[in-house]
């Protein structure tokens, strides 16, 4: 066999703060693996779908995985030069910008506290003023009413904030500031375009949307290019400073590690939710089946634009049958658990823990397992956990179609895409090729690339896409038959829980 090249150097070190874990991964040039750690950390969920993140376990985690890849990825005598990070998206963390000290728990994107005020709001007819701005639906997985709730329920808070005492920020504006020690309060204009609170077609805050979310402008953090400068690291954290190059949510991240470069090229990330993400160029598509608009990444002062379509329980249903029912032990024994039954006999899981998100944008709806009988066991549980997250894929693959984009083939990425059963069962309920890379953690990659944009090791995204490689191709071979049975089996018991 021949020897694996040498790494190509410099190195780039990729944070990639998600919602389960954080986790750091250097690459060296050439995009591959050098050194990767990765911690996770405490779920606390104080009320019925309310979910959140002590801040203090998001940063201690990060910093002990970045300092970790990066010794590893230095004793060889390697030099990593930039840093890109990448980032659960609509988390909202607010603290004192002198202290760095958080006001409150960083609420989750997956939170859903705030749906009685998304409601009061459309009642007041400001959902169509709000989409036309932002390209998303009136919903709590977005920032700006996570934010509110804070400077509402948290003593002094709004006042504070109006005093211009308190930073505002989604994960990766947090993130930055505790690297550069509070020197720099800024995000990047795909983070910014998740909060309700920026106008994607002017790139800026806008004030009409803080006054319709009764959010203070003092608090927001700057808007810079996915490419560019965001300081550099407090040199106490590796022994010097290095310069942080690239940001972007971790699913615009995820579509720049798969090279989804062109207008109709589309990805879907596999991790605790599910994202599906086509880009749309420099059109910015309003869509008429419930998926958002949203920046795909903006370089050069370039943005450019795609359609989103977001589920909040993908990898989250395989953890619920680990953590809480203790049917497995490890995600891994779902595939053998799912291929031990010719079928799902009739059980299906719908896997609404906190609401269902797109195309559905259904807030109260709650999880349901169907068709149980008493011959239904792990195997059955396994199985439906796994084909839900295609019958979810469906749904947003349909409403992508009808708004005019149609895919000939779906690239996958995250943790999940690793099971072999669920990627060729995905591929024959969508009747596409789904293709896996190589480097199937694409979120963290993305954001290493962004960074080498910025550092100089990268001239170019033609540059990049060269360097994407094919792992496996998933074809459909399902029976037509067959697969609209199931899709329709997934349809009655998903009309059970939308009522």
């Amino acid at each position: 066999m021949a020897d694996e090249p040498e790494f190509e150097r410099p190195y780039i070190l990729a944070i990639d703060q998600g919602t389960t874990s954080s986790r750091a991964i250097v690459f060296d040039a050439a995009g591959r693996t050098v050194s990767v750690a990765q911690k996770e950390f405490e779920q606390h969920y104080p009320n019925d779908g309310w979910v959140e993140h002590d801040p203090e376990d998001i940063w201690r985690t990060t910093a002990d995985t970045a300092k970790k890849a990066f010794e590893a990825a230095e004793k060889d005598g390697g030099e990593i030069v930039a840093i890109g990070i990448t980032n659960q998206r609509e988390t909202v963390v607010m603290w004192d910008r002198d202290s760095g000290e958080p006001l409150h728990n960083a609420i989750v994107w997956q939170d859903r506290r705030t749906a009685d005020r998304c409601a009061a709001m459309r009642e007041e007819g400001l959902e169509n003023h709000i989409a036309s701005r932002t390209g998303l639906v009136l919903d709590p997985y977005f920032s700006a009413t996570k934010a509110a709730w804070i400077l509402d329920n948290v003593d002094g808070a709004r006042t504070r904030t109006e005093k211009g005492e308190i930073a505002f920020g989604t994960i990766d504006t947090y993130l930055i500031s505790r690297l550069t020690g509070g020197a720099v309060h800024a995000t990047d204009a795909t983070n910014a375009s998740r909060t309700s609170l920026f106008n994607i077609h002017t790139n800026e805050w806008d004030p009409a949307l803080l006054e319709a979310f009764n959010v203070p402008g003092a608090c927001l953090p700057d808007v810079r290019d996915s490419a560019g400068d965001y300081g550099a690291t407090s040199p106490d954290l590796f022994g010097r400073a290095i310069p942080i190059c690239g940001v972007a949510g971790d699913q615009q991240a995820a579509a720049f590690g798969q090279a989804c470069f062109s207008p109709g090229d589309i990805k879907s990330t596999y991790g605790t939710g599910c994202f599906v993400l086509v880009h749309t160029g420099e059109e910015a598509i309003a869509s008429e089946n419930k998926l958002l608009t949203t920046i795909a990444w903006r370089i050069n002062g370039e943005t450019r634009y795609a359609l989103e379509g977001s589920i909040f329980i993908a990898g989250a249903a395989v953890q619920w049958l680990r953590d809480e029912l203790g049917m497995i032990k490890d995600a891994a024994e779902t595939a053998e658990l799912a291929e031990s039954i010719e079928s799902n006999n009739g059980v299906y899981l719908v896997p609404a823990f906190t609401g269902l998100g797109a195309p559905h944008w259904a807030p109260d709806a709650r999880a349901a397992v169907s068709g149980i009988t008493r011959g239904a066991g792990r195997a059955e549980f396994a199985r439906a956990a796994l084909e839900s997250i295609a019958y979810q894929t469906s749904d947003l693959m349909d409403a992508i179609a009808k708004d005019g984009v149609n895919a000939n083939a779906l690239r996958v990425d995250g943790g999940m895409v690793a099971n072999d059963w669920a990627m060729q069962f995905l591929a024959d309920i969508l009747n596409v090729p789904v293709e896996r890379p190589r480097i199937m953690e694409t979120t963290a990659l993305g954001a290493a690339y962004l960074a080498g944009l910025q550092a100089g090791i990268y001239q170019s995204t033609d540059e990049i896409a060269e360097r994407w490689r094919l792992d496996a191709r998933f074809r459909p071979s399902m029976a037509a038959e067959e697969r609209n049975k199931n899709v329709e089996g997934w349809k009655k018991a998903l009309k059970g829980v939308l009522g």
